[in-house]
């Protein structure tokens, strides 16, 4: 068997994404998620451009020799365009290779370790009867996880509250990069957001119950004391994870986090290769492993991640909005499937005209994902279809101190 075609395709059904296509001699295609929020045409480019012309005329069946071949050919190593790049391709390669032997990719990965994947939905407000009404409409959905988000008097935007306003007027926690010529500001005071966060936390216990799994994402705007100060205040409320809860870029600063609180952490949504959780996996300074299959070098990249973070019982929490593609999705529920030391998975349902350029065979029910039965990835990309989402630039907002200053968003 032999690549005779890989094709990158940029389509923008409800928001942008980046699909490879890869086509085999024997007829068999295989898909690939490469978007990276906010830098799409980056990864396109890096693919198009010097990737796709490396695959031509290779044997899609060695994925192992392909991911090294293009880590290490290029030299520079590592970053998240190169490896959202190389996602694209190792994801596309094992849909080839689940579907020429005509079952679904979990199979290969060692079968199924559990009947479903837990999921946990997005539930948020500016107020507190508005987040409770939003809790409320997760748990009828059949969401049995819930993260919550909630405004902060003072603070004009936060982070992940889908009712606030957004520039071009879609829903903001839905798609936070916004179709604008420039990114939108945002203000942000962290010690405004401390004095509330824990009264938020409070209520929606008592409003309830001590079973529902709760979880809240801190979106690295906290320093490591900060973030200490918060694990601990939120202790009494038994969260399932706080996550980000300060830029872990340096991954000692956990150290500081994790002496003073026992609230479970997770961290890496924004890393993309083993080397940034050495530390953190090693020294059992985070619970769980937030990484994105699309930005973490694929599923042959993130099974050995995992399969490291085991060895010290840390578990997987696979980064999975509305920017991963029902193709990186699908990719993260096969590997969910088959792993043992799974979490659980984030998961924001895509909107109608997305569901209708990527016809995804993967089921949610009673709280739980499953990635079905057909051979592959179980996903199928309608070209026609896309090519009636041509690409709009969007950019992801950034926020700004009362005093000016950049701060983390």
């Amino acid at each position: 068997m032999k690549i005779i075609a890989a094709d990158v395709i940029v389509t923008s059904p409800d928001r942008n994404f980046v699909t490879l296509k890869i086509t085999t001699d024997d007829g068999i295609t295989g898909l690939g998620d490469g978007t990276l929020n906010g830098r799409e045409l980056s990864v396109a480019s890096y693919l198009a451009d010097h990737v796709v012309p490396l695959l031509i005329g290779r044997d899609p069946q060695r994925i192992e020799d392909t991911w090294q071949f293009l880590y290490r050919s290029a030299y520079w190593r590592r970053g998240p365009v190169t490896m959202a790049a190389i996602a694209a391709v190792d994801v596309a390669l094992w849909d080839i290779k689940a579907k020429a032997a005509g079952m679904p990719l979990y199979q290969l990965l060692g079968g199924a370790s559990r009947n479903g994947i837990m999921a946990y939905g997005h539930a948020s407000g500016r107020d507190l009867p508005e987040l409770f009404d939003s809790i409320r409409r997760h748990l009828e959905l059949g969401y049995r996880s819930i993260r919550v988000q909630t405004s902060v008097p003072g603070i004009n935007a936060v982070y992940g509250v889908a009712a606030q306003p957004s520039l071009d007027g879609k829903r903001y926690d839905y798609e936070p990069a916004q179709r604008t010529a420039l990114p939108a500001e945002e203000d942000w005071d962290t010690r405004a957001y401390l004095r509330h966060l824990p009264g938020v936390f409070e209520a929606v216990r008592n409003e309830f119950g001590p079973e529902l799994p709760l979880l809240h994402d801190g979106h690295h705007r906290m320093t490591p004391i900060q973030a200490a100060k918060l694990g601990k205040a939120l202790e009494p409320y038994d969260l399932f994870w706080l996550e980000d809860c300060t830029p872990a870029e340096n991954q000692e600063s956990l150290r500081l986090v994790r002496r003073h609180t026992t609230t479970p952490l997770a961290i890496g949504e924004v890393f993309n290769t083993v080397w940034d959780y050495q530390t953190l996996i090693r020294e059992q300074l985070i619970d769980y492993v937030r990484s994105a299959v699309t930005h973490t070098g694929g599923i042959t990249a993130m099974r050995k991640l995992l399969d490291f973070a085991a060895q010290y019982q840390i578990k997987s929490g696979i980064h999975g909005p509305t920017d991963i593609s029902p193709v990186g999705m699908a990719a993260a529920l096969h590997l969910d499937l088959a792993i043992h030391n799974f979490g659980i998975q984030e998961y924001m349902q895509h909107g109608a005209a997305t569901d209708e350029v990527f016809r995804q065979s993967f089921s949610f029910a009673e709280g739980y994902l499953h990635p079905g039965e057909r051979p592959g990835l179980g996903v199928e990309l309608d070209e026609e279809a896309a090519a009636r989402f041509p690409y709009v630039p969007a950019y992801l907002p950034f926020n700004r101190l009362k005093d000016g200053t950049v701060h983390d968003w």
